[in-house]
């Protein structure tokens, strides 16, 4: 036993037998994704296998960039990229450089490049959308003439608004050249100025609806000034002419609710609307009565007519007070007239002399009213109530009690018209 070599050696021998071979070093490999793993590392762990045999492979962080989809269980891929051994467990594996899809992968792939493309020029960019017209009166559609795209998009808007004129394009929608006829279609719809144009067609498989993937299609549906509406397959297919264009409805059906408004829903709402102008006129017309109300109130105690009245009623007003004052001074005045008089009754000589008493003068007219002023045989004049007596004096007599008597009761009237003043 000379030559006895060690574990590593032998897998050293191996893997340069694996580096030397040409074939191996730049092959080509294809089969179905199994038991596939993301490291935290950045690396990709996977099975490739067929219907007899697998092999295991990595792909390094390093070569990820070129990857453009996710690896998934059951994918059919094909690896390009180096056999070779690791070392440590002896077992050789498939170091992936760049993966593909295979067969309908590849269809994938050229769409995901072609929608990554086109985001990064701006084409899905919300910005770029048009609305969609509320009413419109022609609605263009790019599909088949026949099948059922057509025919659910007649029924739908002949049944929401029979009076919106439909112009079909009748364009091939799968197969060679159907690219090629939308785009004409389009551009033929855009020429008639149509309100809407609806393009799209019934479901089927991802080569069915390709046509709505191609590049000239995005960029048709993108320069079109006309708004357009994608209805292509069915609610779960999505196509690039969907990112492109103004709306997308999940079904043709869907696209013709879309597009045509039901005018029975209008019919009802105009007759809110009628209903809402009508309460909102006869609000303002009661608020504008109102306030015609008030400035014709403001205006009639403005006006010279008003201000003469008032001014009128202000006078009739003072001049009652006027009366009221001058009956009630009148009323005071007679009273006081009244106890003027009843004052000067009591001094009246009349009054004096109708109660017994005598007026006696001497011949010159001068008023007797003490014994002093007369002598004895002097002519006197006595005068009453109904006449004059002459008389001559005889004697005089005086008397104290008299003259007491007299001078009190002079008192007495001085005192009272103190009293009275």
């Amino acid at each position: 036993m000379d030559h006895v070599y060690s574990v590593t050696q032998v897998n050293n021998y191996i893997k340069n037998m694996f580096v030397r071979d040409y074939v191996l070093a730049r092959i080509y490999m294809k089969g179905e994704v199994s038991n596939c793993k993301y490291h935290s590392s950045g690396h990709i762990y996977f099975t490739l296998k067929d219907e007899t045999g697998q092999m295991a492979c990595v792909m390094f962080a390093g070569n990820r960039a070129g990857l453009t989809f996710e690896l998934k269980e059951g994918q059919s891929i094909i690896v390009f990229g180096s056999i070779s051994v690791y070392e440590r467990d002896g077992k050789y594996q498939m170091y992936a450089k760049e993966i593909r899809l295979d067969g309908l992968g590849i269809l994938y792939e050229r769409f995901e490049q072609l929608k990554e493309s086109l985001y990064k020029k701006g084409m899905f960019d919300a910005e770029h959308k048009k609305a969609i017209p509320q009413y419109p009166k022609t609605i263009g559609i790019v599909t088949a003439k026949t099948g059922a795209a057509i025919q659910d998009i007649i029924n739908i808007s002949t049944r929401r608004n029979p009076y919106v004129q439909l112009i079909l394009y009748p364009a091939k929608v799968q197969g060679e050249g159907a690219a090629q006829t939308v785009v004409a279609g389009i551009k033929a719809l855009e020429k008639l100025k149509v309100d809407t144009i609806i393009v799209g067609r019934g479901g089927g498989s991802i080569e069915d609806l390709w046509a709505f993937n191609e590049e000239i299609v995005a960029q048709a549906i993108y320069d079109c000034t006309i708004p357009i509406i994608s209805a292509v397959g069915h609610e779960t297919d999505t196509t690039i002419a969907d990112y492109v264009s103004d709306l997308r409805a999940p079904t043709p059906s869907a696209a013709a609710e879309l597009a045509v408004n039901d005018l029975s829903l209008l019919e009802g709402r105009l007759v809110d609307y009628h209903s809402a102008l009508v309460s909102g006129l006869m609000d303002k017309i009661e608020v504008a009565r109102a306030k015609a109300q008030q400035y014709q109130m403001r205006l009639g105690y403005l006006s010279p007519t008003y201000l003469v009245r008032q001014k009128r009623l202000h006078a009739i007003e003072l001049e009652d007070k006027i009366k009221q004052r001058m009956q009630t001074i009148l009323v005071q005045k007679k009273h006081r007239l009244a106890l003027d008089a009843q004052r000067l009754k009591g001094l009246s000589p009349i009054d004096k002399l109708q109660s017994g008493f005598s007026y006696v003068a001497d011949d010159d007219g001068n008023m007797i009213n003490s014994v002093k002023k007369v002598k004895k045989g002097e002519p006197l004049t006595i005068t009453v109530t109904d006449g004059v007596i002459k008389a001559t004096v005889d004697g005089v007599k005086k008397s104290k009690l008299s003259e007491k008597k007299s001078v009190t009761t002079i008192d007495a009237i001085t005192d009272a018209d103190k009293m009275e003043g």
